[in-house]
């Protein structure tokens, strides 16, 4: 499996490109199974339904005045957050058949996100949390009470791809942007399950530590090459970001 690690913070929407553009290139048998593991800026990622509702120009106007960008997410769900204090993953499958392996693909990644976090010691579990923003049934969480992950999945025909926010700190940034935002969508929630790896173990956890502990479990089933973005790549996404 391929791994990339590039980062662009200040400019969420190429990130977004990148992922739809390796998801197309996988799919189309262009490129080999690729992750991405990198570190996003401050932006509000929506999804389809949020980008239908009602609200939707309130809510991107919420999260502006919050000092976060405002994208459109490539995987499902309802509106996410990413920080300097969490990690993106982006994971493209090739797939003949796609939606046969939605369920494995969900416990795949979000099984090796909790074994990653219990390594880290945090008692990490899958599971919606009652409550939580963006929920999910393969959100990963912490004793059963604070969603430390979340995990979203888009196919296309030939592939598909699996993408997810990791909070290592800065739970109280999310729950402050969300609040206004979910307010916006019309949807409802609890902030106080918004949670982090660094408020879970009582210390700041940095990035390196849950990188590491990512790549690490993720070595355990894959053997991984390390690569950067291609020329190709990098074009397609630059013309789909504008």
């Amino acid at each position: 499996m391929q791994l990339i690690r590039q980062s662009f913070p200040d400019r969420p929407g190429l990130n977004t490109a990148i992922s739809t553009t390796i998801l197309r290139r996988v799919a189309a048998g262009e490129m080999p199974p690729t992750i991405r593991i990198h570190r996003p800026g401050d932006e509000v990622a929506f999804g389809r339904q949020d980008v239908a509702s009602p609200g939707y120009q309130r809510a991107t106007q919420a999260a502006r005045e919050a000092g976060f960008g405002a994208v459109e997410r490539l995987a499902g769900g309802r509106a996410a957050v990413f920080h300097g204090g969490t990690i993106a993953i982006a994971r493209a499958f090739p797939d003949p058949q796609p939606p046969k392996r939605t369920y494995a693909r969900f416990e795949e990644v979000s099984g090796q996100i909790a074994d990653a976090l219990r390594a880290l010691g945090v008692d990490a579990r899958v599971g919606e949390v009652p409550g939580e923003y963006c929920p999910g049934a393969y959100s990963v969480n912490a004793r059963g009470a604070m969603k430390l992950a979340g995990i979203g999945q888009r196919m296309i025909r030939g592939g598909a791809h699996v993408g997810g926010v990791i909070v290592a700190s800065g739970a109280e940034r999310i729950a402050g942007v969300l609040v206004p935002v979910y307010e916006a969508l019309g949807l409802d929630w609890d902030p106080e399950t918004s949670g982090s790896i660094s408020g879970e173990l009582g210390r700041e956890v940095a990035l390196e530590e849950v990188e590491d502990a990512l790549i690490a479990e993720l070595a355990k089933r894959h053997e991984l090459v390390g690569a950067e973005i291609d020329p190709q790549t990098m074009e397609d996404a630059i013309a789909i970001a504008g």
